[in-house]
């Protein structure tokens, strides 16, 4: 039996970095928007998926989440995600629970509330009670794929439905799988249930329907599965890293639980900082590497630090910052340093 294979840290954070466009911005268009949401992008935050499209795509303004090939449903974990059109099977289909009860729940959910809108467009809290359930209940149907939403950040989510993909729901959830992967590897089936807020023996399930195309790998902080596909990748040296990006809470580049969190950022308190209790701030990436949080009110983007920058990459934060495409803020955005490298 072969050993597994051993992975560094600078691979494992270079590869991610690399698969997630964080190096090097990818061209405006559709594809690029796809790519960009090639893992879903979360959007529970108002505008999180906007910021996350900007830290990865060249061009991106105010209504870039909102582009035609995009559409927003409740997916992993039943969190507002922002995917492309094409892949919504993958992220509800693949999400329909395998549990025969838990199934029939979601179906018949979307199966009342596609009667009860009739063709129409509703705020979820109006159509909840109008069905005389509590509206959060709702989001159990997304995983049928027939439900969709739009929340522009400040007003309740309007829902309305449709057909239910063409995709068969094991495909769907095999497919989610190699996507977990290819974003977030190397992985586990638990870590891979986490994220993705499915049952463990589903999740088993889909790594087993994976055997095949798997690779075995060892990290610093345990054992884990990336595709074979992408060992070339891992392996692969890059190009050089982005100088600054700012990348909003929930967003791909660590969306990350246990173990997972030792790799980008090693220190205990600072990763207290970052993955909070509570709402997550921004994480602020300068050389490739998480050197600070980061959070937003108003016009003003406050920076906390966590080791001095050179002029140049302090120049890069900034001007990072200020060009982050907010709604209501096209006067532009100012900064204010804090931590290691507050002050001027």
């Amino acid at each position: 039996m072969n050993s597994p294979l051993v992975l560094s840290r600078s691979q494992i954070v270079g590869f991610r970095r690399r698969v997630c466009g964080l190096d090097e911005r990818l061209p405006a268009g559709e594809e690029s928007l796809r790519r960009a949401a090639w893992a879903g992008l979360q959007d529970s935050v108002p505008r999180a998926a906007l910021l996350s499209i900007h830290a990865r795509v060249e061009g991106t303004d105010s209504s870039g989440w909102a582009h035609p090939s995009l559409v927003q449903l409740w997916g992993p974990r039943f969190s507002d995600y922002v995917v492309a059109a094409r892949d919504l099977a993958v992220f509800s289909l693949g999400r329909l629970p395998a549990d025969a009860v838990r199934r029939a729940r979601a179906e018949d959910t979307a199966e009342r509330l596609h009667a009860y809108l009739n063709g129409q467009r509703m705020p979820f809290g109006q159509a909840g009670r109008g069905l005389g359930v509590a509206p959060n209940s709702l989001r159990y149907a997304a995983a049928t794929g027939r439900v969709l939403l739009r929340w522009d950040g400040s007003r309740q989510p309007v829902v309305w439905t449709g057909p239910a993909p063409e995709m068969e729901p094991e495909a769907a959830r095999v497919e989610l799988g190699r996507r977990y992967l290819q974003v977030f590897g190397p992985g586990t089936a638990a870590s891979f249930a986490k994220w993705a807020g499915i049952g463990g023996p589903a999740a088993v399930a889909v790594f087993r329907a994976m055997a095949g195309g798997l690779t075995a790998v060892r990290t610093a902080v345990g054992e884990g599965w990336i595709l074979t596909e992408d060992e070339g990748a891992f392996r692969r040296k890059g190009g050089p890293a982005a100088v600054a990006r700012l990348l909003p809470s929930g967003d791909a580049f660590y969306l990350a639980w246990g173990g997972d969190r030792e790799i980008l950022v090693a220190d205990d308190e600072r990763r207290a900082e970052l993955w909070t209790s509570r709402v997550w701030p921004g994480a602020l990436l300068v050389g490739g590497e998480i050197a600070g949080v980061w959070r937003r009110a108003g016009a003003e983007v406050s920076i906390d630090a966590w080791r001095r920058f050179s002029a140049k990459e302090r120049a890069a934060v900034e001007a990072e910052a200020g060009g982050l495409p907010v709604p209501g803020t096209e006067g532009g955005l100012t900064v204010r340093w804090g931590g290691a490298s507050g002050g001027k």
